[in-house]
This record gives structure tokens, sequence and C-alpha cells, in this order.
């Protein structure tokens, strides 16, 4: 008989199973289903700073209502994102430009947006990587960023 260990260590456990559920796809909507749909659109989190407990809950909350309509029988699509968050990236990004000695002026607009979608990039990838090491269990292949141009072309 094998003794189980006396406390919990998640990192043994939940990288191998979460990895295990992308590869077969569990998470990702057939969008040519017969079965009832069922979505939920994440509220976009800010590319501005990391997750909090605010989104923790949230997202929580999310995960169990797609994962209890998947496990009644629906075709389900928790539908992933962030938002970029424009004057507070801005702000972020002048922020940065400070400690470097520049302003947004200095920099010009066209230098300037490229670090504020480089602000995005690094940033808004952390949230993504959060979600995803809190189990989220989005259709990443759907993720989507409020600045996307079939995004705006639709608004």
């Amino acid at each position: 008989m094998t003794e189980l260990p006396k406390s919990y260590n998640p990192k043994d456990y939940e990288s191998k199973w979460y990895k295990t559920w992308l590869e077969k796809n569990y998470f990702h909507a057939n969008n040519q289903t017969k079965k009832p749909v069922y979505t939920i659109i994440i509220p976009p989190p800010n590319v501005t700073d990391r997750l909090h407990m605010g989104h923790g809950l949230n997202n929580t909350i999310q995960d169990i209502l797609i994962r209890w309509k998947r496990m009644s029988g629906f075709e389900t699509c928790w539908l992933p994102g962030t938002d970029h968050a424009g004057i507070a990236t801005q702000m972020m990004v002048e922020k940065s430009l400070a400690k470097e000695g520049l302003t947004k002026e200095k920099l010009g607009r066209t230098e300037f947006i490229k670090r504020c979608q480089e602000w995005k990039d690094h940033n808004g990838n952390i949230i993504i990587e959060q979600l995803k090491r809190l189990g989220a269990s989005a259709d990443w292949e759907r993720q989507a960023y409020t600045m996307d141009p079939q995004l705006s072309k639709a608004v």
C-alpha cells in the first residue's frame, strides 16, 4: 500500500493536468455543435497590472459556471481576453519613459504607440499566464484583445 504524503503540493500535479487538458482541447468550443450553447466573455482585465483578488474571485465564479454547463452537456465557450486600458496604459508607459529621462513628446507619436504596444504585449501575456496558472478553462484559441483590428472593425 502506498502512503499518501502528509501535505498536498499543487506544483506536483496541477501544471501536468492543465497541460493535458489543453493538449486534448477540452476547453475549445465547437461552433458546429448540435448541443445547447453556453458562453461567457471574460470582462477583460486591463493590461496595466497583474491580476488581483477581485480578478481571482470573478474568474473562479465564471470557471465554475462554465465547467458546470460543460459537464451538463452544453457546448461551452469561455472567451478570454485583455483590455488595452488606453489612458491607464499611457500613464504606465509615461512613468516608464520618465525613468529613462524621456517624454512621449520627445519620443514622438509612432515610437510612443510602439512602446504602448510593447507594454501591452508584456503585461497582457503575464495576465493570461496568471489566468492559466489559476486553471481557468477558457477557450485560449479564441483569445481577444480590445484593440484587435477585427474587433475594432466590428465596433
